[in-house]
């Protein structure tokens, strides 16, 4: 079997976990952790996964070793990490984005999970993400080209306005959701937000 079959296999595998994980009984949910590779929102291999706040890089550039639940490093001197996924399988479940939404993603890294969130919301939903980080929404940006209904903003959401939308996904180090942000969400409307600490940054 070749790395890449093999590959393909894990990945199928972790999404069966993660489906589980969230807690959801959306079929879709499985489907889109199946067909959005991580390792290609990650950059390059070898990869640094993040162990007790030290990274461990991975002996090679095979993309099953981002197939666990781990921390990896998106830019790795700044702390900024592509986050757990079994966290983010229970928060997307806790969500349940639905066909046609507007989604908006808070602290988007490299657009993986926004990828995510983008599968879920179609056909005719829209995922508007915001990054703080130039290089990382740049990443973004060329990473999420071909998911429709995307857009990425390049700044800080606390500053900037946020469109009318059905879920807000925050991935971002921020005490507590502004007030605007609240304002956004349509009746009916979702927020996930992360109030524990942490010293390394999650998206």
């Amino acid at each position: 079997m070749d790395k890449h079959r093999n590959a393909d296999e894990v990945r199928a595998f972790h999404a069966r976990l993660m489906a589980v994980a969230s807690g959801s009984d959306d079929p879709r949910l499985e489907r889109a952790f199946e067909i959005v590779p991580r390792e290609a929102f990650l950059g390059a291999g070898p990869w640094k996964i993040m162990v007790n706040e030290r990274y461990v890089e991975t002996p090679s550039a095979n993309p099953i070793f981002v197939y666990q639940n781990c921390l990896v490093a998106l830019d790795a001197a700044k702390g900024i990490n592509n986050g757990e996924p079994f966290l983010h399988a229970r928060w997307i479940g806790a969500v349940a984005p639905k066909k046609g939404e507007t989604l908006v993603h808070i602290g988007a890294g490299a657009g993986y999970y926004t990828a995510l969130l983008s599968m879920l919301a179609l056909p005719n939903g829209r995922v508007h993400a915001f990054e703080i980080e130039p290089a990382l929404a740049r990443r973004a940006f060329d990473n999420l080209a071909p998911f429709e209904g995307v857009t990425v903003v390049q700044g800080d959401a606390t500053e900037l306005p946020l469109p009318d939308c059905d879920v807000i996904y925050v991935n971002a180090g921020v005490v507590s959701p502004p007030g605007r942000w609240l304002k956004a969400l349509r009746p009916g409307g979702r927020i996930v937000f992360p109030w524990r600490p942490s010293k390394q940054l999650v998206h």
